[in-house]
């Protein structure tokens, strides 16, 4: 078990969710985000350090590790995590921010970053409050947010390659059909110079077919064939 890498899981995604959920004091997403790098460099498990130290009182023990890194709050839940096995107050952001991050990850699969999804916003181009009851009921249908992320993604692959629009309702509508829906294949087929191509496996070579039909043989190099993707 890595500890350091757990934790630094758990740190960054601390900060990713505040900042979902518009945390204004940057200050407290960026010490997550130094807590976790630190912990990450880290060459000793962090619970040695715990358990190695001549107390268990946070103040203590903590000096073994950079104090103006790893503050007294997050030592505290290094700690927690150490005893417990798990962190509450992270716990707590996940259930608090669950339906932002079913309608932050929607928006990620149509190619749109959180700060641009943050600007929009800002900018009442997007409107929270309209995608809070699909993403609710989404996540009551699937049980759980990563479970909600993955029914999004899978319909995300499978419109984006037939170039349809979706919405989170679209979710609720293919349910039934999650397992079938797959992206579409992507289909490249050769040309030289505009014109279509064929490999004949009986003659081991390329043929270069005319627009009158006629198939003439390929005298080129390969890398002059272009591979061309077909709708």
């Amino acid at each position: 078990m890595n500890t350091n890498k757990e934790i630094s899981k758990i740190f960054r995604e601390m900060a990713e969710l505040l900042d979902i959920n518009g945390e204004k004091i940057t200050q407290r997403i960026n010490a997550y985000r130094k807590a976790a790098l630190y912990l990450e460099t880290l060459q000793t498990d962090v619970s040695e350090i715990y358990l190695s130290a001549s107390s268990g009182q946070t103040k203590k023990w903590q000096v073994f590790l950079a104090p103006k890194i790893i503050g007294d709050k997050n030592a505290k839940k290094i700690e927690e995590y150490i005893n417990k096995g798990k962190i509450k107050d992270f716990e707590e952001l996940r259930e608090e921010t669950a339906i932002r991050q079913i309608i932050t990850h929607f928006f990620q699969s149509k190619g749109l970053g959180l700060q641009e999804l943050k600007e929009n916003a800002k900018k009442r181009k997007i409107i929270y409050s309209r995608f809070t009851k699909p993403a609710k009921q989404l996540l009551e249908l699937a049980g759980s947010v990563e479970k909600a992320k993955e029914a999004i993604d899978k319909v995300a692959g499978w419109a984006n390659t037939r170039k349809l629009d979706y919405a989170i309702e679209t979710v609720f509508k293919k349910w039934l059909e999650l397992d079938r829906l797959k992206p579409k294949e992507i289909v490249k087929k050769p040309f030289y110079k505009g014109d279509p191509m064929i490999w004949s496996e009986t003659k081991k070579k390329w043929f270069v077919i005319s627009k009158y039909g006629e198939w003439l043989e390929y005298a080129g190099k390969k890398e002059e064939i272009e591979w061309k993707i077909i709708e």
